[in-house]
């Protein structure tokens, strides 16, 4: 447990060598990067600060959102003394102790603030200790939580405290608390792709924004380029060896037959594998890998297969299970090839790595409890199954941060010929209600 006797001594002088993001916590509201939503003119969290009262609410946010210093903030605000429990290392006997202390103040005509970070670890008899501390007024609760608190903070704490939703903070916030530490800490300059790699790697997290640029600023000689960010980051580029392995040559050379549909060739070259002592084993893994990035929806019938295979030989075993395989192999040489799924799978992944976390849309969202039907939880949603073909026109699926991708093209080739008819017929229903996807 941490005491601060007076509020305004949370936010002393900063100067002193600690971590980045610790010195650099905002002294006041207005100083605070992000939640604007919370904060803005006339929003409840500004409203509730210029009273200067205080009630009991929890703070819910990813990592690195201000959660901590919105608390020590809003205690500041009030002229209460602010009293800090982390539930990672506190139980019972220090929230009573705590608790013990509020009343002692409260005693003398001091109100206090009780925050607790995490308070989603702290267990029911835990949370049910604050209960009737917090009904009689000995204690101010803010509680901070990375987890729904629909499911991890007691219905009954949950009742008697506003929750209040903070969200990632966006890339002109984090680009504002770059500006901040370059002004306040770091003597060094950023170009803009770093700049722009900084905010991406941060994917909403102010501390970890703040954390890399520390590291970075500390191996920089010069202005900080993507290079020296993606060193500091410690990104590992995994490398793969074409230094003329037999093993290797053969198992490309397998799956290469395969794609280019010759199953004679990839015949030949399974049992060179199978004559050489390759695990037959491998051969199918392999091969359910081909199924997917060579066929894919052109024929959904080769993975099936594939798989099929795989299990004959599990079963079977040598030499009766090979069969099985060398069936796979010329099935997925002979039939109509797409690696449009292959394709949509690597755009999507690396679309994924190089932009934020964005929140799920609301009307996305389920609402299986009261707190998230208030907060909007699927409003707005349209079911599928009650439009025509059992396609809601127009309606969008993407995070409203992010427009429309287009990742999956379907070829004109085997069952994907039909799926792209069917796709495209669908994009032009939704480009009529003023939706479609991105080209």
């Amino acid at each position: 447990m941490s005491l601060e006797d007076e509020a305004p001594s949370l936010f002393g002088d900063t100067a002193f060598e600690g971590p980045l993001a610790e010195r650099l916590r905002p002294k006041t509201l207005e100083s605070f990067i992000g939640q604007r939503h919370l904060l803005g003119p006339e929003k409840p969290l500004a409203r509730l600060a210029s009273s200067g009262r205080l009630h009991s609410m929890l703070l819910w946010g990813p990592p690195g959102t201000g959660k901590t210093t919105l608390a020590r903030l809003l205690a500041a605000g009030s002229g209460a003394r602010c009293l800090s429990l982390s539930a990672v290392l506190s139980g019972v006997k220090e929230v009573r102790a705590a608790i013990a202390d509020a009343e002692a103040a409260r005693a003398q005509g001091r109100s206090t603030v009780l925050f607790v970070d995490e308070v989603h670890r702290f267990n029911k008899a835990q949370q049910d200790a604050f209960l009737p501390h917090v009904e009689k007024g000995t204690v101010t609760f803010i509680g901070a939580t990375t987890e729904n608190p629909s499911f991890e903070v007691n219905p009954a704490l949950l009742s008697r405290a506003r929750v209040y939703v903070l969200r990632p903070l966006s890339e002109a916030d984090l680009s504002a608390v770059i500006d901040r530490a370059l002004d306040e800490a770091l003597d060094v300059t950023v170009t803009p792709e770093a700049r722009r790699l900084l905010t991406d790697l941060a994917d909403g997290d102010a501390r970890r924004l703040l954390n890399l640029l520390e590291v970075t600023a500390q191996l920089a000689d010069g202005p900080v380029d993507e290079t020296l960010v993606m060193e500091a980051a410690g990104t590992r580029y995994r490398r793969f060896d074409k230094g003329g392995d037999l093993f290797y040559e053969q198992i490309s050379a397998l799956h290469k037959s395969v794609r280019g549909s010759d199953p004679d060739a990839a015949l030949y070259w399974l049992c060179r594998m199978l004559d050489g002592g390759c695990d037959p084993l491998y051969v199918a893994r392999r091969m359910v890998r081909m199924a997917s990035e060579d066929i894919g929806n052109a024929d959904p019938r080769a993975l099936q297969l594939a798989l099929a295979a795989w299990d004959v030989f599990e079963r079977l075993g040598s030499p009766e299970g090979e069969l099985a395989l060398a069936q796979a192999v010329l099935y997925l040489a002979s039939v109509p090839k797409s690696n449009a799924a292959y394709l949509a799978f690597g755009a999507a992944s690396e679309h994924v790595r190089r932009t934020p976390s964005h929140p799920v849309p609301t009307h996305l969202r389920n609402a299986p409890t009261d707190l998230m039907k208030e907060l909007g939880y699927g409003v707005g949603y349209r079911y599928a199954h009650d439009e025509p073909d059992a396609y809601a026109a127009g309606v969008s699926y993407w995070p409203e941060e992010l427009a429309p991708q287009n990742y999956y093209r379907p070829e004109d080739r085997g069952l994907e010929s039909k799926i792209r008819a069917r796709l495209n017929r669908l994009k032009a229903l939704s480009i009529g209600k003023g939706g479609g996807n991105a080209e």
